[in-house]
């Protein structure tokens, strides 16, 4: 399923691209951008989680944790 809110944070830094010259003012501008993203993905797995522990399928949101784990490090 296509994600709407995922597709504007790429336009989003698509638009960093197009704007700003190339240098550390862009730089930090990516990073920022990249940190939106994976908040997002934080969010989302922070739901998933809980919506599998409330059906009680403890495996699936042990795997999700992990991946939130992962998520949060490469925050």
């Amino acid at each position: 399923m296509k994600c709407v809110a995922m597709e504007g944070l790429i336009e989003e830094s698509k638009e960093l691209l197009e704007e700003i010259e190339k240098g550390a003012v862009l730089d930090a501008g990516l990073i920022g951008a990249a940190q939106k993203v994976e908040h997002y993905e934080i969010a989302a797995y922070g739901t998933l989680i809980a919506m599998a522990k409330h059906l009680k399928l403890d495996d699936a949101a042990v795997l999700l944790a992990a991946t939130l784990a992962e998520e949060k490090a490469a925050d």
